[in-house]
């Protein structure tokens, strides 16, 4: 997709992000409950990574928002500790190296706001998610981080800064 860009989130985007994230989470089956599905500040994302140390990037194919991932410090855990979070895409944006490309964008920024450690949770069925997290550096651990309230994700991994 030639046309993409990534850029931070707007808050004009809040109600097209929050159908995108929901779309794809009901797409692929995920848990309502105990999941980004059920995150109140989902219909607010632009003011939500407001704060310091975080930021949403939306990925835009054509003028409309086809997915996105944030960086924010890990609810709960150390301050040298940050999450990607909320990285999804709808399917038209898949296998075309976005994620990738997203993940470094996201990865850059943590690495200048001073993180040491990126922090992601998924779920087990989330396999090209998760070999996509592995190709960027991530390693699985055996059980999650902070407090973040996704208790249906068990699948967790981390990665050095």
């Amino acid at each position: 997709m030639k046309s993409t860009i990534i850029r931070e989130v707007l808050e004009k985007d809040n109600s097209a992000l929050a159908a995108v994230i929901r779309r794809v989470l009901v797409d692929i089956g995920v848990p309502k409950v105990g999941t980004a599905y059920a995150d109140p500040e989902l219909d607010y994302i632009h003011k939500t990574y407001l704060k310091e140390k975080a930021v949403y990037f939306v990925l835009e194919g054509k003028g409309i928002i086809i997915g996105g991932a944030g960086i924010a410090p890990l609810q709960g855990g150390e301050p040298t500790v940050c999450e990607l979070q909320k990285m999804y895409f709808l399917e038209e944006a898949r296998g075309k190296g976005l994620g990738e490309k997203m993940i470094n964008h996201c990865l850059d920024f943590a690495r200048k706001a001073g993180f040491e450690l990126c922090y992601i949770e998924t779920l087990p069925y989330m396999k090209a998610a998760q070999k996509l997290y592995i190709k960027k550096g991530f390693e699985y651990i055996d059980g999650p981080m902070g407090t973040t309230g996704h208790t249906s994700c068990n699948v967790w991994l981390t990665r050095r800064l």
